[in-house]
């Protein structure tokens, strides 16, 4: 059982299974400070509202009750929705994922073979990677299925499986397919780590190599990068890096930020730029 308060739900639907879905409505989570003598306030999203991953959720809506409404996708099975808001943090994105695998209250099976718990069988999110890699780890070791999607098509072919994930008589084998739009990290294809972890979206390996051919291609040989100290920054340059190996090109520095670093940090990165381009 998950110990604590549940987090609510930002879009909700009862069915026979539900998918579970997790985006970045919010942009911050709010700081809250712990004093050790009570239990800790539940985790809250702040700041202002991401009208694209909302879109993202939307759309996820619409497509279940597309399938919900066709009598060939899915006869006689009605799907549901547990969406949340994960308010681009990690430790929200964690919480959810433990909430949507362990269900709010234990079920049993009626023969007392076996027992599972709730009954989300996908999960479709998140859109960062580090969130989708935090999240993968969690349900990864369960042969929990993580796949990443966008398109409402996708959703119908996932459909498919869930129909055949239905039928399956084995009730100790526990399948949550979890599904990611965005999470673009080509870590994220190393299927030692994460064996259960899809997308529908392309790794950013390929992204990698295309700038460096596009780097060559213009005769830039000497160059300096700068990117994102997260997950998805950190993974993509080092792609980068090593296809620019492969193409000959030189890097002079590779400089890296984050969006909450303080100033004295965003400066100091602004000064190695200035540094080599005198």
């Amino acid at each position: 059982m998950l110990r604590g308060n549940p987090r609510p739900t930002a879009f909700t639907l009862e069915g026979d299974f539900l998918i579970g879905g997790v985006f970045s409505i919010h942009y911050y989570m709010k700081t809250v400070k712990h004093n050790y003598t009570s239990l800790p306030e539940p985790l809250e999203c702040t700041g202002s509202m991401d009208t694209r991953e909302l879109r993202f959720s939307r759309a996820m809506v619409f497509a279940i009750e597309e399938i919900n409404n066709s009598s060939e996708l899915l006869p006689g099975i009605t799907l549901g929705y547990q969406i949340h808001d994960s308010c681009a943090s990690v430790p929200v994105a964690v919480q959810v994922a433990f909430q949507l695998a362990n269900g709010l209250q234990q079920l049993y099976d009626s023969n007392k073979l076996c027992s599972r718990s709730g009954k989300v069988t996908a999960i479709v999110g998140e859109s960062g990677s580090t969130p989708s890699m935090s999240m993968s780890q969690i349900i990864g070791p369960f042969d929990i299925p993580q796949v990443i999607f966008l398109t409402m098509q996708n959703l119908y072919i996932t459909s498919y499986l869930f129909g055949a994930f239905f039928f399956k008589k084995h009730c100790h084998v526990f399948f949550l397919l979890q599904v990611s739009h965005f999470a673009t990290c080509a870590c994220l294809s190393d299927k030692t780590q994460y064996p259960t972890f899809f997308r529908t979206i392309p790794s950013d390996q390929f992204q990698a190599d295309a700038l460096a051919k596009l780097v060559k291609h213009f005769g830039w040989t000497w160059i300096g990068t700068v990117q994102s100290n997260s997950d998805y920054g950190n993974n993509g340059m080092a792609s980068f890096l090593r296809a620019a190996h492969k193409e000959g090109i030189c890097v002079e520095y590779s400089e890296s930020f984050y969006r909450t670093d303080p100033q004295s940090k965003i400066q100091q990165v602004a000064d190695v730029i200035r540094r080599f381009m005198s």
